[in-house]
């Protein structure tokens, strides 16, 4: 049974790889863009935001559209948009008296593939006739991590030996991943959750306890990852002193390499393991890593507090889809979807609030990082109230 659903595994593999392309690269240009079409660093600002706000949207869609539209023609949609959008760079903005226009019409295109992916490859492979889905569901999300090492590593090492002026070959060699993937999901076996006109409505959803629990543990899981990660470069910069590339590899570079082994571990050993438990300790641990690199004198410490957070929050995203899915096995589409959501609005929220706060502190990020130590508490308290929700359902 295993084997062949292979091929299945394969494909959503690399369409997580994809979605850390979509979610990465073009990071790594905004200051090509700055000195090469003389875009202001106020309007690149605007990339990121689009590029959540369009997946966001696509969020909401999936949630009561893409049962209609079936999963094999949305994910394949996915694969064509991230392509499409990719390769776009490349030319796209020459076509346009304002190259912004071009870069900001790709990233809308991208953003698409990348949020059908978000909501889509968990549920397939959740609907998968696999064993122990828990670890399977980890083993998933690792390759995100993996995907953002790569784009990193690979990106700044073409950079270093061709030149960022040759950026855009380097687009269309990552636009590449999506459009070869389309041949693995094109044929390869795809089920649904629940049969059709059998899973929650979003009105159902809503009226459920357990689903607002797990909303908020999407919500804090999303702000506590990208909360660090997003400003763990600047946090090296500026802790350590290093270069913008240093600070890139020791930061985000090393946060994703330790959130991926979070990931793989428990992918490994999980089914040995209580998965609410262990998401408890993760919580912990996170919190006492904000601690730890918020409050450290030594910089040294303060780095490996930035590093430790990214094995913390390596089981929370795909462990509170796993707990919700076990919870709620009616949930289908529309619950994967509406976490996706939750964890983006989170993902945008965290790092929000932290250089908020940073600001208000006269640029002290060490206050901000301070700030997100709220996003772990939060989520071990969604926890503890679950437990207890689950508990009490279970004795009525």
């Amino acid at each position: 049974m295993h084997k062949n659903y292979r091929r299945t595994l394969i494909a959503c593999y690399m369409g997580f790889i994809t979605q850390a392309i979509t979610s990465n690269f073009v990071t790594l240009l905004f200051l090509t863009f700055y000195s090469d079409y003389h875009i202001s660093l106020g309007r690149i600002a605007l990339i990121p935001s689009t590029f959540f706000i369009t997946q966001l949207i696509v969020d909401a869609l999936c949630a009561r559209y893409v049962d209609r539209i079936g999963y094999r023609r949305a994910i394949l949609v996915s694969q064509i948009a991230a392509g499409a959008g990719l390769a776009g760079l490349a030319f796209l903005p020459e076509l346009f008296p304002d190259p912004f226009v071009g870069i900001l019409l790709c990233v809308v295109i991208y953003a698409i593939g990348s949020g059908l992916i978000e909501v889509l490859c968990s549920p397939i492979v959740e609907a998968c006739p696999l064993d122990n889905k828990a670890s399977v569901m980890s083993l998933l999300h690792s390759f995100y991590c993996w995907g953002s090492v790569a784009v990193i590593v690979v990106s700044t090492a073409f950079f270093a030996l061709f030149g960022t002026e040759n950026w855009k070959w380097l687009a269309c060699f990552w636009a590449l991943i999506p459009l070869v993937n389309i041949a693995n999901f094109a044929v390869c076996p795809i089920n649904h959750l629940v049969e059709e006109g059998k899973g929650m409505s979003i009105r159902d959803l809503f009226k459920t306890p357990l689903f607002w629990l797990a909303v908020l543990l999407m919500v804090c899981s999303g702000a506590s990852e990208l909360a660090m990660a997003q400003w763990a470069s600047a946090f090296v910069e500026s802790a350590l002193g290093l270069s913008k590339t240093m600070g890139d590899l020791a930061g985000p570079c090393m946060f994703a390499i330790t959130m991926g082994i979070s990931r793989v571990i428990y992918s490994k050993w999980g089914e040995k393991v209580d998965l609410s438990g262990y998401m408890l300790g993760s919580g912990v641990l996170c919190f006492a890593c904000y601690l730890l690199a918020s409050m450290s004198a030594n910089p040294v410490w303060g780095l490996v507090g930035c590093i430790a957070c990214g094995f913390s929050v390596g089981i929370m995203w795909p462990g509170t889809i796993s707990i919700s899915s076990a919870k709620m096995p009616l949930g289908g589409t529309a619950l994967f979807a509406l976490l996706a959501m939750s964890g983006d609005l989170g993902g945008a929220f965290g790092p929000t609030l932290v250089g908020y706060a940073t600001q208000l502190a006269g640029d002290d990020l060490r206050v901000g990082l301070r700030t997100g130590c709220i996003f772990p508490i939060l989520l071990i308290v969604g926890l503890l109230l679950m437990k207890r929700v689950s508990r009490k359902k279970s004795t009525v």
